[in-house]
């Protein structure tokens, strides 16, 4: 064996960058260097060989999304995540990626980032792949470094994200200067979202959202934070359909969240899109409102992630105070509900039914399992003993609010 073998990886490297070279003079092959969130963080330089994931890889300084979902299919990231041991990466030609040998850098029991060497030209041998043990270990120190800093980075932006989202920050000048420091761009157009889970986001869990958010490619996330089992976060759509690209954003994230990390019942929930930076506030209030709405109105908004689809639901606290205040009975719901009562009958719930199904006969007959006929003359049923006109869509509407403003003093 030669001299280059003999613990070329025991010198003090000042930039990752050499670290990278020194591994691909050894190995003879061209290195990437990741941390945990798939950001590049260095790469080998004059490389004779290559692959269009690579590629990519540079020119984003980060993994591209579509290669970061392959390897968790595949089963190569989470076998990352347990082992310190180098591990073989078949050829994925669909999102472009060549065979690869790659090794974790861990801290202990976390995994700080990635090595990964391609093996187009050449397999690594037994004794190549423990150097390549060595240049991961070599690399551990100046990740750590890296880790201190953004660690103090996240808590500086957590605290000016909450000073947002509470109205603490008065004036454009302040959002400038506490974005300009965090090195975080003032957005042009924002939702923020809230995402629920079933119970209080542990350490763990913490970490693996953190690995989505930050290699999500669909939308920007600006700034997080978690409050007990809620994150929260600021999101800019990247094209011209915002509200769709939010939308598809928490499918995708939620999915994942179940798939990859068996987070299961995690609901999204989309504030207002805006474009003054003021009105994050505003927005996160709103991301509440939907959720709160979709708690108590369950099966109804079961489709609806965002504020903006609420529709009648966005003005019904309003309306609750109002006519809580007022002391108003909607006359026709009652007679209804009396009927109901003395004849142990249910016209009040298909009515409902009926009003939610845009007074389809049809569809409200098979949500009832009734025969449509047998609709039909509940209907009128209902009419009579209602005194309401159900062709009068200013009658109808009036009812099915008043119906819905019940419920929210349950």
């Amino acid at each position: 064996m030669t001299d280059r073998y003999n613990q070329p990886f025991i010198y003090q490297f000042d930039r990752l960058e050499d670290i990278a070279d020194k591994i691909s003079e050894v190995l003879s092959l061209p290195i990437t260097i990741e941390d945990v969130n798939h950001r590049l963080l260095a790469y080998s330089t004059h490389d004779d060989c290559t692959d269009p994931a690579r590629i990519s890889t540079i020119i984003g300084r980060r993994v591209p999304e579509k290669v970061i979902n392959s390897l968790w299919k595949d089963g190569t990231i989470p076998k990352l995540m347990k082992t310190k041991e180098p591990i073989r990466v078949n050829q994925i030609e669909e999102v472009g990626l060549g065979s690869r040998v790659a090794i974790s850098i861990w801290k202990n029991e976390e995994v700080l980032g990635f090595v990964w060497a391609l093996e187009i030209e050449k397999k690594l041998s037994a004794s190549e792949l423990q150097l390549l043990k060595e240049a991961a270990e070599a690399i551990k120190n100046k990740l750590l470094n890296l880790h201190a800093s953004k660690t103090k980075k996240q808590e500086r932006s957590q605290e000016m994200f909450w000073r947002l989202l509470t109205g603490n920050v008065h004036t454009i000048h302040e959002i400038q200067q506490g974005f300009g420091q965090l090195n975080v761009k003032i957005p042009q157009t924002f939702s923020v979202i809230l995402f629920t889970f079933a119970e209080e986001i542990s350490q763990s869990a913490e970490k693996q959202i953190d690995y989505l958010l930050k290699t999500t490619q669909q939308v920007h996330v600006l700034l997080s934070t978690t409050d007990y089992n809620q994150l929260i976060i600021l999101a800019e759509p990247r094209g011209e359909q915002a509200l769709t690209e939010l939308k598809d954003f928490c499918a995708s994230t939620v999915k994942q969240l179940d798939e990859r990390f068996a987070l299961r019942g995690v609901e999204a929930c989309i504030g207002g899109v805006y474009s003054e930076t003021l009105k994050i506030e505003q927005s996160y209030r709103e991301a509440l409102a939907v959720s709160k709405i979709k708690q108590r109105f369950s099966e109804e908004t079961i489709s609806l992630t965002s504020f903006s689809e609420l529709g009648i639901y966005q003005y019904l606290d309003v309306l609750y105070e109002k006519r809580k205040q007022e002391g108003f009975e909607n006359y026709s719901l009652q007679k209804l509900k009396e009927y109901d009562a003395d004849h142990k009958s249910n016209l009040t719930e298909t009515l409902e039914v009926y009003l939610e199904a845009d007074s389809s006969v049809n569809a409200a007959a098979k949500l009832l399992n009734v025969h449509v006929n047998t609709l039909s003359y509940r209907l009128k049923r209902i009419a009579q003993i209602a005194e309401i006109d159900l062709t009068n869509p200013n009658e109808k509407m009036t009812i099915y609010l008043d119906m819905k403003l019940e419920r929210m003093s349950l």
